[in-house]
């Protein structure tokens, strides 16, 4: 069976090798790589600009952006036919082809987020490794953890004023290199597709600009959504941890931080939003006044067959309502959540419409292609190319995260910065 075959639907005059050969995949793949950069922008915020305000949400965004780097490649290792090859993007990278310049790109981003979290978490880990030196009877979990942290220090145990002092003006080095590097590690995705110049709907120059802006709208909401997530889980263990240690702040505490920093993230979530909706629209404005040769049938699926997809729920559900529960006054946890959700469903569904949509006309511009999304996997091409395979995809960051978290703990550390 030739790829695509199982789950193209085929519509008038289609030539007899055309398919959906781009799936949900490749979909995933520049809306997992946005995330990325967009938690990374948020952390720079802080780190950067200085906007003390975010101090919490940036450390949380930054250890969060890690846990996203390395699901950014899983989506092409799916996708591809012979995953074997995938490294040798990594291996042999140079700039004489779009998809091997994505080495260079995500090793250099990788490099600096990592520089970055050390110097950030370099006097948690001297203290924990010299808390653990001291303690007597350690137990073998203990000594493995005191062997990891020491490790973690790279030798340099100083964390005197002016070692930390240090380590602060090296975190917004990082942070100051890192948003350029941010910006091109997704913008070049949307480079990939707005040059190929043989798709009426990929090829334009705003492509790389409309994939920035909207990587910084889905990286920031989805650090507000898992930052209100784990602080609810946190008011849940510090209520009944309370009764032993009344120490601890109270659910109170916890929830008015919280209110404040989702408060403060979601101005800056709205600001992008606004520009990341005014670029494509943008965009949209020039294909109808360029008309290109091969706009009508561009157009007849953007305002026919897609429209449902394009204006109801990208721009309607996902953009319009999302920003207007932004805006009304009081905002509530609640209606930050649930704004955040439509937020990262906009995000994904401008992917999905972008990708499904750029294969959806044939090349003969008299016939459709419908990409019907595999639900139950017969075989392992409808697992990876389907819904659990998606899902798969998705629920890695939040497991990493979670393991991060242990090494680089977001909420119970004083960093350097």
């Amino acid at each position: 069976m030739v790829h695509g075959e199982a789950w193209t639907l085929k519509e008038l005059f289609v030539y007899p090798n055309e398919y959906i050969y781009w799936t949900i995949q490749i979909v995933m793949y520049p809306f997992m790589t946005g995330l990325v950069a967009g938690a990374f922008v948020l952390s720079s915020l802080y780190h950067v600009f200085g906007i003390k305000q975010l101090k919490d949400i940036a450390r949380f965004s930054l250890v969060f952006s890690f846990a996203l780097l390395p699901v950014a490649m899983i989506p092409l290792q799916l996708h591809l036919q012979h995953p074997e090859r995938g490294i040798e993007v990594m291996l042999t990278p140079h700039f004489t082809s779009a998809i091997a310049a994505f080495g260079i790109a995500f090793s250099t981003y990788g490099m600096i987020v990592a520089s970055e979290l050390w110097f950030v978490y370099r006097r948690h880990f001297v203290e924990t490794a010299l808390a653990l030196r001291e303690k007597r009877d350690k137990t073998i979990p203990e000594r493995g953890r005191q062997l990891l942290f020491s490790a973690l220090t790279l030798g340099a145990w100083d964390i005197s004023e002016q070692a930390l002092a240090k380590d602060e003006r090296a975190v917004k080095i990082m942070a100051t290199a890192g948003i350029p590097v941010a910006c091109l590690l997704h913008g070049y995705a949307g480079f990939i597709f707005g040059s190929v110049k043989a798709n009426a709907l990929w090829t334009t120059p705003l492509m790389p600009f409309i994939f920035i802006c909207s990587a910084v709208v889905s990286g920031i909401a989805l650090c507000v959504l898992s930052y209100i997530v784990t602080m609810e889980v946190r008011k849940l263990m510090v209520a009944w941890r309370r009764k032993s240690d009344p120490s601890l702040p109270t659910p109170d505490e916890i929830r008015t931080v919280e209110m404040y920093e989702v408060t403060m993230t979601a101005k800056y979530l709205v600001l992008a939003l606004l520009a990341a909706l005014g670029l494509e629209l943008l965009d949209l404005l020039f294909r109808d006044y360029a008309k290109f040769s091969s706009w009508e049938i561009v157009r007849s699926l953007i305002y026919g067959k897609d429209f449902v997809n394009v204006f109801v729920i990208q721009y309607g559900i996902g953009n319009l309502v999302p920003l207007a529960l932004f805006l009304l006054p009081r905002l509530t946890v609640r209606r930050a959540v649930v704004a955040t959700l439509l937020v990262l469903m906009g995000v994904f569904m401008m992917r999905w419409n972008l990708v499904i949509g750029g294969q959806a006309f044939s090349a003969s511009f008299s016939g459709y292609m419908h990409y019907e999304l595999p639900i139950i996997p017969h075989d392992i091409e409808t697992f990876k190319e389907g819904l659990l395979g998606a899902l798969l995809v998705g629920v890695l960051p939040f497991i990493f995260f979670w393991g991060l978290n242990k090494i680089f703990p977001v909420f119970k550390c004083e960093d350097t910065h």
